[in-house]
């Protein structure tokens, strides 16, 4: 039988409450790391976007050069650029996964496969460490912990080819869809898309990021209720600076008129930045590990002890 301890109050101070500020200490040492990937066809602004997500110049790894002042290009294959961003006391390491012009080609049966394999190779790169004689202290962590899924806003609701993808992609990774290039649409024509495409998640039981669970408080559940009301996101991107009555902010001129990204009366760029850096981003990296990884390691690990049981049942001879 167990007995729950009393909570005994000292009856001077011992110093043991400091081990939050040790742990801190410790973290901010090792830093942090945050893999971001990008789904959708081309066009649609995945790489503006994760530029304009972190307020960096990123640099291309293949020239030096800053991805601002380089010629536009059409992503062909599965791309990752690391970039170690500074704030405040925090170091950040972002890698950014690009990914080719999902659903360009004319037969786009399996267009997916690419996306899928690659996460899964993540994970049992992460397990390969993991179960390595000498491991490393601090294993390097390449899992995909959040996937921006780009819908087209063509206002009439996922295709088939999405319905598909999205199952898929949504069994293994944290999936955030969002609604690109958001200016091309009214916002009434925005909000019933944005209906439409709840409808769709709904009817084909498609399991969209943040999740709840029975370790969320009241609070949290509260605020991913929120967010799953307004998802998938509006959003726009842009890198260039726009100056307007005085005032300078990222966005876009066109013939119609100015947009800018942070205001969210334009579009929903700062809540999903908010959303992915400022309130998740822990989750995110946690439920990478403890939802899909967790997932994959014990299907591995299953599979490997079944091989295993099936060899030594073959008798000697028949080796």
């Amino acid at each position: 039988m167990s007995i729950n301890p009393a909570t005994v109050q000292p009856v001077s101070y011992v110093g043991f409450d400091t081990i939050t500020s040790q742990i801190e200490h410790r973290l901010l040492k090792k830093g942090f790391a945050f893999n971001i990937m990008a789904v959708g066809q081309s066009g649609l602004g995945k790489s503006t976007l994760l530029n304009s997500l972190f307020s960096s110049h990123l640099i291309d790894s293949a020239t030096g050069g800053e991805i601002s002042k380089l010629p536009i290009t059409k992503t062909t294959e599965i791309t990752v650029s690391s970039h170690t961003l500074q704030e405040d006391r925090v170091q950040l390491k972002v890698n950014v996964i690009d990914t080719p012009g999902f659903g360009d080609f004319i037969d786009n049966n399996r267009a997916w496969d690419p996306i899928v394999k690659y996460i899964k190779e993540q994970h049992s790169l992460y397990l390969r460490k993991e179960l390595t004689t000498n491991r490393e202290r601090h294993i390097t962590d390449s899992r995909v912990h959040a996937l921006l899924y780009f819908i087209k806003p063509n206002g009439s609701g996922l295709k088939d080819l999405d319905i598909e993808a999205l199952k898929k992609l949504t069994e293994i990774a944290n999936v955030i869809p969002v609604i690109a290039k958001a200016d091309t649409l009214t916002i009434t024509e925005r909000n019933e898309f944005r209906s439409i495409l709840q409808e769709d998640f709904i009817k084909h039981d498609l399991k969209m990021y943040p999740y709840d669970d029975n370790d969320l408080t009241e609070e949290e559940l509260e605020l991913n209720k929120s967010i799953r009301s307004i998802i998938p996101f509006a959003v726009v991107g842009s890198e260039t600076d726009v100056e307007l009555n005085g005032e300078t902010f990222k966005g876009r001129k066109t013939r119609w008129g100015v947009l800018n990204i942070e205001d969210i009366d334009q579009c929903e760029f700062v809540y999903l930045r908010e959303f992915l850096i400022r309130t998740h981003l822990q989750d995110l990296i946690e439920s990478t590990s403890f939802v899909h990884y967790e997932s994959f390691r014990s299907r591995q690990l299953i599979a490997l002890k079944e091989t295993a049981s099936n060899r030594n049942s073959v008798p000697m001879t028949q080796r």
